[in-house]
C-alpha cells in the first residue's frame, strides 16, 4: 500500500479528527523522496503502523470542587512509538483536549523526539479538565484524582509524561506526590519536577530558549544575524516569554505578545523589566491589558492577533492552527521572512503552503521547539544517576542538540533535493531525518514495535 494509499484509509476510519489527519498529511507529502529510496519502509508497511498508534488509554476523572459538589472529567494518554525509547510526551490540560487534538500531539511527538537524538518515544496526554479560574486546592484534587488514574500505564522505562498547557510545575508536582503515594517509589516518572525534587535547571526556559536557537541556525546559514531584528511573537505563555526573553538578550526587538483576549503591541519593544512583569502577571492570571497602565507606553488590542505589524521575524507560540492563510498573507505583506513555530503546528496547512511558496524560511515545531523535550529527556537521565547539571551546562547542551536538529535537517533537504538555490526546506528536512530514525528501528525490530 502506497503512502498516499495510507492516508485514504486514515481519513475514511478518522475523517472528524481533523488536526491528526492534518498532522499525518503535513508529514506524508515531504518524506515520499526518502520513502522511495527505502523500499523496506513499503515491505515492512511503517507509514501504516506509524499513524495508528500503539493504544490509547480513556479513563473518567471523578474530583470534588470546593464546594463540595462531584465533578466528572475525561483523560487519555496516547502511547504512539517507542521505537527510540520510552514512551515521552507532555500532559495537557484544556476544555479543547479531545483525541484527535492528543493523537495529532503524540503523532508529532514521535518526529521531535526522534529529531533530538536523544533515546525517546512519542506519547501524549491530558484532560477535558480546565485549571483556568480554579483555585489551588481543586487543581490539587483534579491532579491527584487524575494520577489515581494515570498511574498504571506509566513508569520511568515506559512512559514518561511531562507538562504542557494548563500543565506547569504545580500540577507536575501534585501528580509526582500522588504517584509517589501510590507506588511507593520516587523515580523519574514525570518530567518538569521542580528543581531540588529532581526536577533539571533550564527546563522552563528550555521549549523557548531552544526555538531561538534554532533561528540562529537558520539566520547564520542565511548569512544574517538576529541582532537588530524585529520579532513577532503570540501567546504569553512559558514557550512564548522565555522565546521574547532570550530574543531580547541577542539584541532582537519583540514587540507583541497575545493571549487569548488579544495582542499586546509596544513599538519600542519590550525589555526584561516589562518581560519580568508580565511573567509576573500571567502568572497570576491577570490581564495584559494592565500593561498599558502600568508602563505607558503600548496598545492593547482586544480580540486582535499579532500578526499585522512589520517584523523580520515571527514566533507563533500559543497553540495549534492560530495562523490561517490570510493571517500568513499579513505576515509576507509585512516583511517577516522567518517564521519559527513555538508552538506545535501553529499554521494552518495553507498557511504552511502559503509561506513556502513565498520563499518565508520556516522551522516546523518539531524541529524548532524541540528544545523543551530534549531538556526533559536530560532530566531523565540526571534522574537515573542521581546527578545533576548547572543551568550553564544544560543550556550549553541544549545549543549543541538545536544545532544538530538544524543541521541534520538541513542536510536532508540538500541530500533529497529540495533545497532550492540556498533556500532550505525545513519542513522536508526534519520529517525526513526523524521519519528514517523511527523507521530503521522499526525495520529492524521485525514487525513486533
Amino acid at each position: 500500500m502506497s503512502i498516499s494509499q495510507a492516508i485514504e484509509k486514515l481519513e475514511a476510519h478518522y475523517s472528524h479528527q481533523y488536526e491528526f489527519i492534518q498532522a499525518v498529511k503535513e508529514v506524508a507529502l515531504t518524506i515520499q523522496p526518502l520513502y522511495d529510496a527505502h523500499p523496506e519502509y513499503e515491505e515492512f508497511k511503517v507509514f501504516e503502523r506509524l499513524v495508528e498508534p500503539d493504544r490509547i488509554f480513556n479513563f473518567r476523572i471523578n474530583w470534588e470542587n470546593d464546594k463540595g459538589e462531584v465533578q466528572v472529567n475525561r483523560g487519555w494518554r496516547v502511547q504512539f512509538c517507542n521505537a527510540l525509547g520510552p514512551y515521552k510526551g507532555g500532559l495537557r490540560f484544556h476544555p479543547t483536549v479531545n483525541q484527535s487534538v492528543l493523537k495529532f500531539l503524540g503523532f508529532e511527538q514521535i518526529f521531535k523526539n526522534a529529531l533530538t537524538g536523544l533515546p525517546i518515544g512519542g506519547g501524549k496526554g491530558g484532560s477535558d479538565f480546565d485549571p483556568k479560574g480554579k483555585s489551588d486546592s481543586e487543581v490539587r484534587r483534579f491532579c491527584y484524582a487524575f494520577m489515581r488514574e494515570l498511574y498504571h500505564y506509566i513508569n520511568k522505562d515506559m512512559d514518561v509524561p511531562a507538562g504542557d498547557i494548563g500543565v506547569g510545575g504545580r500540577e507536575v508536582s501534585y501528580m509526582f506526590a500522588m504517584y509517589k503515594n501510590l507506588t511507593r517509589e520516587s523515580t523519574g516518572v514525570i518530567t518538569g519536577k521542580g528543581v531540588g525534587f529532581g526536577g533539571s535547571l533550564m527546563r522552563t526556559e528550555a521549549t523557548g530558549y531552544g526555538a531561538v536557537y534554532f533561528l540562529e541556525n537558520m539566520l547564520k546559514a542565511q548569512d544574517e544575524a538576529i541582532e537588530g531584528k524585529t520579532v513577532l511573537v503570540s501567546g504569553a505563555g512559558n514557550v512564548s516569554l522565555h522565546a521574547a526573553e532570550k530574543c531580547i538578550a541577542l539584541g532582537a526587538k519583540v514587540i507583541t505578545v497575545s493571549d487569548s483576549q488579544g495582542t499586546l503591541h509596544d513599538k519600542n519593544g519590550f525589555d526584561k523589566p516589562k518581560l519580568d512583569w508580565l511573567k509576573t502577571q500571567k502568572a497570576a492570571n491577570k490581564p495584559l491589558a494592565d500593561y498599558v497602565t502600568k508602563f505607558g507606553s503600548g496598545k492593547w488590542l482586544a480580540g486582535q492577533k499579532p500578526w499585522q505589524f512589520k517584523a523580520d521575524i515571527a514566533i507563533p507560540s500559543a497553540t495549534q492552527n492560530e495562523v490561517n492563510e490570510e493571517e500568513a498573507k499579513q505576515l509576507v505583506d509585512n516583511g517577516v521572512k522567518y517564521i519559527v513555530e513555538g508552538a506545535n503546528m501553529p499554521l494552518t496547512a495553507d498557511a504552511v503552503d502559503y509561506v513556502r511558496d513565498y520563499r518565508v524560511h520556516y522551522a516546523p515545531g518539531k524541529a524548532a521547539n524541540a528544545g523543551g523535550v530534549a531538556v526533559s529527556a536530560l532530566e531523565m537521565s540526571q534522574n537515573s544517576v542521581r546527578q545533576y547539571k548547572t543551568f550553564e551546562q544544560v543550556d550549553e547542551r541544549l545549543k549543541v542538540i538545536m544545532k544538530d536538529i538544524h543541521d541534520s535537517a538541513a542536510g536532508a533537504s540538500e541530500q533529497y533535493g529540495q533545497t532550492d538555490n540556498g533556500y532550505i526546506d525545513y519542513m522536508a528536512g526534519a520529517n525526513m531525518v526523524g521519519f528514517k530514525r523511527v523507521a530503521d528501528a522499526l525495520v529492524a525490530f521485525g514487525i513486533l514495535n
